[in-house]
């Protein structure tokens, strides 16, 4: 068990609840968590089983970027994204791991130069000692992550998750057995990692077919005859599997299934895939004008950009942290009347209006920091000294 305690600066002696206390830490100071120091690998871990990173946008360069994955992560930093700024600090109080959530490699490079530009600040990260990771769209749509982080912080209720999908982290395995090996295929692919659904294993569906083959010269079948149409009873064999496990699971398929050519098939499982957006309900009797200014207070004052009628009622509300213009039309099909997101356009936004859609930007950084917020505690139970560069503002309008 690891005890977390707040430095006295930090402290707020009317609360009992730790992680009130870590919250209200905001975005300065030093965590730190009695226990034994952790590995990157182990931190990148523990990230993962929260916000799994599978479930990142495909084209989202998460995960460790820099660094040594078996070295220590005794002391670590968050940021909001790896600034000039975050980089200077760094280099004169270095941390083992920085986690920031915004890459700071997003585009491939061929050179590591010293600069201030990305690949610049990442040899200069290096050269400090210190390993870069980096926990993006995965954390957005994890539970607890940065859309409901950003819905909770506006007071939404009975939240529900919508479009765009990002990645699945399972997958579902079908294949076509017969009944006496079905057995022993699913123990080979449990042994694997397939087949666990929360606290239970060896979880499959069976369900009776008849499958047909011709086996052709040199073949040696283990049902039928070689030469002939062959039809024969089998069973169509299913179960989930996670996708970083995918190659080992399909390879203990192979081994253990009886037939020379084994069929089956792999699917996404949709249901399983993470949703970037949260729509909800308001208080009743709310209207454009009073929901901008709960985000402007929710969201410590952001400049605001509005657009339709102050007066209009509103009942349902959408979020998107970050970048949301791509998917107000999503949100429309949701049942949002208002969507609460930043970057918005000129023609984005007219588009949304001509759709009846009220509009409400605050900006792309202030959309993030609530969740960032959450991240930092998740951070800060995970490493003995946590420190946060997060008052090392990123919002480059201020």
């Amino acid at each position: 068990m690891i005890e977390i305690s707040i430095a006295p600066p930090l402290q707020s002696p009317q609360s009992s609840d730790p992680e009130a206390e870590l919250l209200r830490a905001g975005s300065r100071g030093i965590i730190a968590c009695v226990g034994t120091a952790p590995t990157i690998s182990d931190v990148l871990r523990s990230l993962g089983e929260r916000a799994p990173w599978q479930k990142a946008g495909s084209w989202d360069p998460v995960g460790l970027q820099l660094g040594d994955p078996t070295a220590s992560a005794a002391r670590t930093a968050l940021c909001h994204e790896v600034t000039e700024e975050t980089v200077r600090v760094l280099e004169v109080e270095p941390v083992d791991l920085l986690v920031s959530y915004h890459p700071l490699l997003f585009e491939p490079t061929t050179r590591l130069v010293a600069g201030s530009d990305p690949p610049g600040r990442a040899l200069r990260l290096l050269q400090a000692g210190i390993a870069l990771a980096v926990v993006h769209t995965n954390f957005d749509v994890a539970a607890g992550g940065t859309a409901d982080a950003l819905a909770d912080a506006l007071g939404l209720e009975d939240v529900q998750g919508f479009a765009p999908l990002f990645g699945p982290d399972t997958l579902k395995v079908v294949t076509f057995v017969p009944a006496a090996s079905a057995d022993d295929v699913l123990d080979a692919v449990v042994r694997a990692g397939a087949g666990a659904i929360g606290n239970y294993t060896h979880c499959s569906y069976r369900s009776e077919g008849v499958g047909t083959f011709f086996a052709g010269a040199g073949t040696q079948p283990v049902a039928g005859a070689s030469g002939a149409l062959n039809r024969e009873p089998e069973l169509r064999l299913e179960f989930v599997a996670p996708r970083a496990r995918e190659a080992a699971v399909l390879q203990a398929l192979v081994a253990a299934h009886p037939y020379e050519e084994p069929a089956f098939d792999v699917y996404d499982r949709r249901g399983d895939a993470g949703l970037l957006g949260r729509v909800g309900r308001i208080p009743p009797g709310s209207t454009l004008a009073s929901l901008s200014k709960q985000v402007t207070e929710a969201l410590d004052d952001p400049p605001l950009r509005v657009a339709g009628d102050p007066s209009r009622p509103l009942e349902r509300v959408a979020v998107l942290p970050g970048s949301g213009g791509d998917f107000l039309g999503a949100a429309a099909d949701a049942g949002a009347e208002a969507v609460v997101t930043g970057d918005l356009t000129h023609h984005r936004a007219r588009a949304a209006l001509d759709r009846g859609l009220c509009l409400v930007d605050p900006g792309h950084a202030a959309t993030e920091r609530p969740g960032l917020q959450q991240l930092f505690v998740m951070l800060a139970a995970l490493v003995p000294e946590c420190r946060s560069l997060l008052d090392l503002d990123s919002d480059p309008w201020g």
